[in-house]
Parts: C-alpha cells; sequence; structure tokens
C-alpha cells in the first residue's frame, strides 16, 4: 500500500515542522508510520501520546527521540533515548502507555467495537510544535454483523464486505462469558465469516461456565457450516483461555472441523468455573458429564485426545502466564501430537515474557495490574510485561492469520 504523506497539524512554527501520520485510520492490527519532519539535525524532540479508553479513563505514554541527519523522527525506525520505553517500536507510543487513574488495572476497549482515537504531541524546549491524531478500527468497513437467535444458540456472526464466500471459523471465548466479538470482527476484517458464539453469562444462556453440553457447540459448527456467506465444506475453530480448552475438544470430537487455533490453552478438561456453581463439571456429552481436571496438569482421562483432530492445529502460549501454566501445557499437547505421529502439522508459539493475553490480536495499551474477574470476582495477575504481550502480538498476529489462509 502507498502510503500518502500527510502533515496532521502544524502548532505555532514557520519552520516546516510537522508531525506525519500515514494511513491516519488502520484497522486495530494494523502499524502506522509516525513521522516527525523539519527538525534541526540532532534536535531533540518528545513525541506524547493519549486516548480515552472505553472505562472513560485516560492513558498516555511519552518518548524522547533525536533527529537524523535529514531533521527527520522516525518512530518506526528510531529508538528512544528516554522516556516509556526503550526499543525500536513503531507503534511503542500506544504498547507503552499508562493510564492516569491509579484506580485502573487494565486497558479497556470501546464498548460496541468503537473506534478508538489516539492524540499525539510533539514537543520541542517546552513547546509543543505539531499535534495530530491515529484512529483505529476495531472491524474493517463493510463487515456485516448478524445476531444469532436461533432456537438456543445466541451469538453474533460477522460477515466480510462483499457477496464472496468465505472460510469459517467458529469463535469461542473463556471464562470471562459473553459473545468473543473482537477477535470474530478481527477475523471478519481480514477475509473469514466469523462466527462468535456465546454460551454461557449471556442473555438467556447459562450464567456460569458448568454443566454445558458439547452438543450446543456441535450445532454452532453445523449452523455456521450451512450459511451462504461460508466456503468449502470444514471450519475452523478458535479459542482463547478456557475457550482454547475448548476449542481443542471440538477438534478432537467433530469431523467438521478442520483447523484448530488455541490461545493460552490447557491440554485437559477442567473443572467448572468461576464461583459458587452448581455442579462441579464444565461440559457434558450425550447427557453424562466428562472427565474434569482440577487446578493442576492432568494426564488422565481428563486430558484432551487432540491426536483425534483432523486437521492442524496452532497453539499461542505465555510463558509468563500468571492465570495457568498455558505455556507447558501446549507443550504437553505438542508432545501428546508427536507420539502419535500427528498427520497433520502442529506449533505452539511460545513466547518469554508474555502472560495470559499472549498473541492477542489488536494493538493496545498492554500494561497490566492486578484485574478481577467479571464472574467470580477474584484478583489475579495474568502475567506477562508490556513488552512481552506486544511482541508476541506482533509476531502472532499475521502468523494465525497465515495458519488459517492455508485453508483445510
Amino acid at each position: 500500500m502507498k502510503l500518502i504523506w500527510m502533515a496532521v497539524a502544524i502548532c505555532g512554527v514557520v519552520s516546516g515542522q510537522s508531525l506525519q501520520i500515514a494511513p491516519e485510520r488502520v484497522l486495530g492490527d494494523e502499524t502506522a508510520v509516525i513521522r516527525v519532519v523539519g527538525l534541526e539535525a540532532g534536535e531533540r524532540v518528545t513525541l506524547r501520546s493519549s486516548l480515552t479508553d472505553g472505562a472513560e479513563v485516560r492513558w498516555g505514554a511519552q518518548a524522547e527521540f533525536v533527529a537524523d541527519g535529514e531533521g527527520v523522527v522516525d518512530v518506526s525506525k528510531s529508538a528512544p533515548v528516554g522516556g516509556s520505553y526503550k526499543e525500536v517500536s513503531a507503534m511503542g507510543l500506544i504498547w507503552f502507555m499508562m493510564p492516569a487513574s491509579k484506580g485502573a488495572n487494565a486497558y479497556v476497549s470501546p464498548r460496541n467495537l468503537g473506534r478508538q482515537t489516539i492524540e499525539f504531541e510533539v514537543m520541542a524546549k517546552g513547546t509543543k510544535i505539531a499535534a495530530g491524531r491515529l484512529e483505529q478500527d476495531a472491524v474493517a468497513a463493510g463487515v456485516r454483523r448478524v445476531a444469532v437467535h436461533d432456537g438456543a444458540l445466541r451469538g453474533i456472526l460477522f460477515v466480510p464486505a462483499g457477496e464472496e464466500r468465505h472460510p469459517g471459523v467458529l469463535v469461542i471465548g473463556g471464562s470471562n462469558g459473553g459473545v468473543p466479538t473482537r477477535q470474530a470482527a478481527w477475523l471478519a476484517s481480514r477475509g473469514f465469516t466469523a462466527l462468535a458464539l456465546a454460551y454461557f453469562h449471556y442473555e438467556d444462556l447459562p450464567p456460569m461456565l458448568e454443566n454445558i453440553p458439547l452438543e450446543y457447540f456441535q450445532r454452532g459448527l453445523g449452523w455456521l457450516a450451512r450459511r451462504p456467506e461460508v466456503s468449502g465444506e470444514r471450519l475452523a475453530v478458535m479459542g482463547t483461555s478456557r475457550g482454547g480448552e475448548l476449542a481443542l475438544q471440538l477438534g478432537s470430537m467433530f469431523p467438521i472441523v478442520g483447523a484448530v487455533v488455541a490461545y493460552v490453552p490447557a491440554n485437559v478438561l477442567y473443572a467448572a468455573c468461576c464461583g459458587n456453581t452448581s455442579f462441579p463439571y464444565a461440559w457434558t456429552w450425550g447427557g453424562r458429564p466428562l472427565p474434569y481436571a482440577m487446578p493442576r496438569m492432568g494426564v488422565g482421562a481428563e486430558a484432551i485426545q487432540v491426536e483425534k483432530t483432523r486437521g492442524p492445529v496452532l497453539m499461542i502460549s505465555g510463558q509468563d502466564d500468571g492465570v495457568w501454566r498455558s505455556s507447558e501445557m501446549a507443550e504437553m499437547v505438542m508432545s501428546r501430537l508427536k507420539r502419535a505421529h500427528f498427520e497433520y502439522t502442529f506449533e505452539n508459539l511460545k513466547y518469554a515474557h508474555a502472560g495470559h493475553a499472549a498473541g492477542r490480536p489488536e494493538i493496545r495499551p498492554a500494561w497490566h495490574g492486578a484485574t478481577r474477574h467479571p464472574i467470580s470476582g477474584r484478583v489475579n495477575n495474568i502475567g506477562g510485561t508490556a513488552k512481552g504481550d506486544a511482541e508476541s502480538s506482533m509476531d502472532a498476529m499475521p502468523k494465525v492469520l497465515g495458519f488459517l489462509r492455508k485453508g483445510w
């Protein structure tokens, strides 16, 4: 894509100093080139960034740069000499933002897949010399959303723009419940017909992750496969955390699943979650509870029989995961597949300094403190550093899309 340079704003100077942001609007997984031009060679400037998140919390970062011999600062090519981060990072002024409020523990996305606006300003010798903005869209123009209320099924179908058919992906969330709209919107923006399927803590569905029949997901897969917007006879399944556990389980059970993407998954089926549940088990099949593990590394009947999957498997895990040992459990999946001489490709993208947010498919402030689970109320630290989580996302996003585009 050809970049069209544009001075977004010039403040109070006549020497041609300007801040250039190209493009000015991006999807949430895309980078922009941020440049300051018209400076003197070796001149020091400070770039500041700020945004207001979906919880009305103000976030900000700043970094000091030295202009090159042409009087240019290009954030994607130069490391800052001071400020919120140290490494070369095109989007470092977003990744390394911190909240202005002490009560904020994590960035909250705009509601209803709304647009996020990031404001930038350039300071030189205490004076603002330029300003501009970048807008991030969570969903591409033309993507259609279809509310799903078909029998017991609940969710939202995201369909790419145009009339063509696209590969179908079933997207399932984790222990937070609700509808995993952001991942499904991301996939639809990148050419997949994605069903964000709710299965608890949403509308008239069960309030807790307990006693969930896997027949529900079988119906969801069948419903998606019959949609006229879906190409091919098989589907992919993508899930995160408990949804990653579930994605691996569904892949092992249903021949219609031709590929599995599991973010920070478990290698076993775990117990019900999260709070005062009426049943000790999370999943049932044929009206009977499936064996489950308590919080430990299970190797018995509760282990997911991933070798029965009829397609490739991709896992994304964080070696600093504070919720559970996703990297170790993903490696146990890898070992099981190797022992079974699994005929399809399988990989674990593991990231040393990433936590439970490893590989998240969006560019956003990565700092977090201890967070409170929305259902159980339990406080925990999901692990990972801002740098580690940011690097995992930038590495994983194109690999996940490439994996899904290979077909199944």
